[in-house]
């Protein structure tokens, strides 16, 4: 008898790190129901595309992508889920092919929707989003990553006048406690060491079990658990005993901050509808870097806002570099249709944006180079990563990149596997973005 054959199901992801750990699950209620994954571009007889919608740029992409998988798996059923599923299902169903499309509501149920025929027109999945506490189940043997995302929430309430992420995911919401440790509890079981919380807006989590002090309580009681890393968190919601537990040795939670500014200039920043002033944010940047030693503090940059002067993003490039920032994701600023910033008739010119971030971009690299000399010749610890064919790389709690090359006692030519382990190492030399580090011992 013919071996019947496995599906094969290739998926996609456009957008943020929390978009990419919502793939991760779907992946693996695929794999749990018999599909074989197999990278995207390759023959599928099932496509699944997550979408972004933050920008009008990023919807075109999404629908090339969705016409790309359709070209190559002409026969596929295709998914189209996520936000721009949310936005602009009316688009997506015009593209030939597609036959299904599904809003963030219940982007993580698309396996119970998937048909094995497909569909004539498109079926359309588009529910409002709830504004309750939620669970995610599907996140069992996922694929190994040292530092894996762990989403915690989703959702905005923060209007501000160019994201479209409010309407795209809805209002801020958190995930049940006790499910979010479960799935912790599952990544520590599988060896991963190092968790990243993501989501929307992590600041604001609060559920009827805590906030996200108690969401990092938790996470730092699962034995394996040795790093605790906070993605992206906006100003006005971080608590300041964080500081305590980053100098808390006992404590896995990391000292690094990636905290949007958005702009160094108080009229722009109105005019986005932050919910901060410049010197309202420097002080706790401040507090920030004198209160946790070695803390690393990143930020979001946009540039090209609608009626952006030179003096007004001179002044942004000013706070950048006159306050503790060590590096900085620059964004050129891109309409999305359905905001108020769009609508404004004085918009910058794109020649004009992209000149401003190269500008920017080049003091955030020399920013962080200097940041990473001041390190050198430090002892720090580094979990070490997937090996390459001359090196050994790693991050060290303050998130340098460092990279120690395969010679020496300590080195995999002596027969020793550093990967998922911890180290001492010592920062020797500056390359081009990272920092090669001497091993000089195994701390497990």
């Amino acid at each position: 008898m013919e071996k019947a054959h496995k599906k094969r199901a290739s998926l996609h992801t456009l957008g943020c790190r929390l978009n990419q750990s919502e793939t991760l699950l779907i992946q693996q209620g695929l794999q749990e129901r018999g599909y074989e994954i197999v990278p995207f571009g390759e023959d599928a007889d099932l496509g699944i595309i997550n979408t972004c919608t933050v920008t009008n740029l990023a919807d075109s992409k999404c629908r090339q992508t969705i016409r790309q998988f359709v070209r190559k798996n002409p026969e596929a059923y295709t998914a189209v889920v996520g936000c721009y599923s949310q936005m602009g299902a009316k688009e997506i169903a015009e593209i030939g092919g597609v036959d299904l499309i599904i809003g963030n509501q219940e982007k993580m149920s698309v396996i119970d929707y998937i048909g094995q025929e497909k569909n004539e027109k498109p079926v359309i999945v588009r529910e409002k989003i709830s504004q309750e506490d939620f669970s995610i189940h599907n996140f069992g043997d996922i694929p190994f990553n040292q530092r894996a995302n762990l989403k915690i929430q989703d959702g905005c309430s923060f209007v501000c006048s160019f994201c479209i992420i409010p309407f795209a995911r809805g209002a801020a919401r958190a995930r049940n406690m006790e499910n979010l440790l479960e799935e912790a509890r599952l990544k520590a079981s599988q060896g991963i060491r190092e968790v990243v919380i993501t989501g929307v807006n992590i600041g604001t989590y609060d559920t009827k079990d805590g906030d996200l002090l108690k969401v990092l309580e938790g996470l730092n009681a699962i034995p394996g658990i040795d790093r605790i890393r906070i993605s992206s968190i906006e100003p006005t919601t971080i608590p300041t005993e964080l500081f305590a537990l980053m100098n808390d040795p006992q404590h896995a939670l990391l000292p690094f901050f990636h905290i949007p500014l958005q702009s160094g200039c108080d009229k722009v920043l109105k005019e986005m509808r932050r919910k901060y002033t410049t010197s309202e944010y420097l002080d706790f940047l401040h507090l920030a870097h004198d209160s946790v030693p070695n803390v690393y503090i990143g930020s979001d940059i946009m540039v090209g806002f609608p009626g952006e002067t030179e003096e007004e993003f001179l002044e942004t490039c000013s706070v950048f570099l006159d306050n503790p920032f060590d590096f900085c994701h620059v964004f050129s600023y891109s309409e999305r249709k359905g905001t108020v910033a769009a609508r404004r008739a004085d918009q910058i010119e794109i020649p004009e944006r992209a000149r401003r971030s190269a500008y920017l971009r080049r003091l955030s690299s020399k920013k962080r180079y200097d940041m990473y000399e001041s390190y050198l010749g430090q002892e720090m610890r580094v979990l070490f990563e997937n090996p390459k064919p001359e090196s050994w790389p790693s991050y060290t709690d303050n998130y340098i990149r460092v990279v120690v090359p395969r010679v020496g006692e300590l080195s995999a030519e002596k027969g020793l596997d550093l990967a998922n382990r911890c180290g001492r190492v010592k920062l020797k030399k500056l390359a081009a973005d990272y920092v090669e580090g001497e091993l000089l011992e195994m701390l497990d």
